[in-house]
């Protein structure tokens, strides 16, 4: 096998995201095949890439029509690609650092808004109803707590015990690769068929494609309703869930 694949895909992030784990995350260990040795082409700069092909997506929305819609739809799934080659590059280098991931997150943050922003805007012209604006402010607030409720139940442990993150590191088992270019078919199969079930936690990577596919179908609305009610769940439950495992002091996996 390719010494060079095998490194690149050893960077994927073993507990992606739907979507991420089999579509987005695969095409960008492709693409850095090709770009990963170029030096000048920092992990840093893939994020900026990844934030403009984000901006220029969301203007097209605004712009609004069918042809926009399509090219905004695979400009979302390229962003995303783009999003994953840069810790894919970091890693493979060896370069990672605080700020890169900051950027990262930062951004990622950023494209949900002005994605659903602009999804909610163009669903208003089309329909003159203030519904879907609504419905994208809804969603995007609540999307917006998930992450804040996870960050102070962060935040709260580590005041509580100064070495919390570093049992969370330690306690955290290693996840083995169940699949990948060295695995069979079958085994293959069988991871991708128990990756489905991610598609209920309604995060980022879930996002990539309900927004591709309510663009090109042109079903906007439809789409919000899903996108704001599956946030106020899940931020809701995530926070009671994090506040009665502070009251009872458990540990939980601190995911979003």
């Amino acid at each position: 096998m390719n010494v060079k694949l095998k490194k690149l895909w050893a960077t994927k992030t073993k507990d992606d995201e739907w979507w991420s784990s089999f579509v987005t995350s695969p095409l960008a260990i492709l693409l850095n095949y090709f770009v990963v040795d170029i030096k000048w082409l920092t992990p840093n700069k893939i994020t900026l890439i990844s934030f403009i092909t984000a901006i220029i997506a969301s203007i097209l929305i605004v712009i609004g029509g069918l042809n926009n819609f399509i090219i905004a739809a695979i400009l979302i799934n390229l962003s995303h690609i783009f999003d994953c080659m840069d810790g894919q590059m970091a890693r493979y280098r060896k370069t990672t650092s605080a700020s890169g991931s900051y950027y990262d997150k930062l951004t990622d943050q950023i494209q949900v808004t002005l994605w659903f922003g602009a999804v909610g805007y163009a669903a208003y012209a089309q329909s003159g109803s203030v519904l879907p604006i609504l419905l994208s402010l809804i969603g995007i607030a609540f999307y917006s707590l998930r992450g804040y409720a996870k960050y102070i139940y962060i935040y709260t442990n580590m005041t509580l015990n100064n070495n919390y993150l570093e049992e969370i590191v330690t306690n955290t088992p290693r996840k083995d690769d169940v699949a990948g270019i060295e695995f069979s078919v079958i085994h293959n199969l069988r991871w991708f068929i128990g990756e489905q079930k991610k598609i209920i936690f309604f995060n980022e990577g879930v996002f990539i494609f309900m927004l591709s596919f309510s663009l090109i179908l042109n079903i906007l609305t439809p789409m919000l309703w899903l996108f704001a009610i599956s946030q106020v769940f899940y931020s809701l439950y995530r926070g009671l869930q994090r506040g009665l495992q502070l009251e009872n002091n458990t540990p939980e996996d601190i995911q979003k």
